[in-house]
């Protein structure tokens, strides 16, 4: 909650002090959250999924990650695009798109995150970290 004022909008302290806290901009970064009382490491909550606890920490990530799962969507675009559910060195899963074919990248595969943004989706934009090696796949 804000209190707003002429000068500068104030955190109010109490309840939820700190989870909605303005956190610097910091470009072509992924910042998360991560619960004080357990660890637990997530991406654009108001609660821990763990605990419930309120008490959020902002950190950046270094932008590395694993492909958990990929599909190729058809909808709403002139051509195919993949949305990815990357799994982040951090522990935490977030969605994106992967730079590059889409019928090319699956589970496993290693990225980086990309200076480059989704402009329609707003969603992080993903490169691949190591060229697949698959002959035939």
């Amino acid at each position: 909650m804000y209190h707003h004022s002429t000068s500068a909008a104030q955190p109010v302290v109490g309840f939820a002090t700190g989870v909605l806290a303005p956190v610097e901009r910091v470009k072509d970064a992924i910042v998360y959250q991560r619960c004080v009382w357990c660890g637990t490491a997530m991406y654009h909550r108001l609660l821990c999924p763990v605990c419930q606890g309120s008490e959020l920490r902002t950190e950046r990530s270094e932008g590395t990650g694993t492909v958990r799962h990929s599909t190729v969507v058809h909808r709403n675009t002139p051509a195919a695009r993949n949305v990815s559910l990357i799994e982040m060195a951090e522990g935490f899963v977030v969605r994106g798109r992967v730079m590059g074919p889409p019928i090319g990248i699956h589970s496993g595969d290693r990225v980086k995150l990309s200076t480059a943004k989704d402009p329609v989706r707003g969603e992080p934009v993903f490169q691949l970290l190591d060229e697949p090696y698959r002959a035939w796949s």
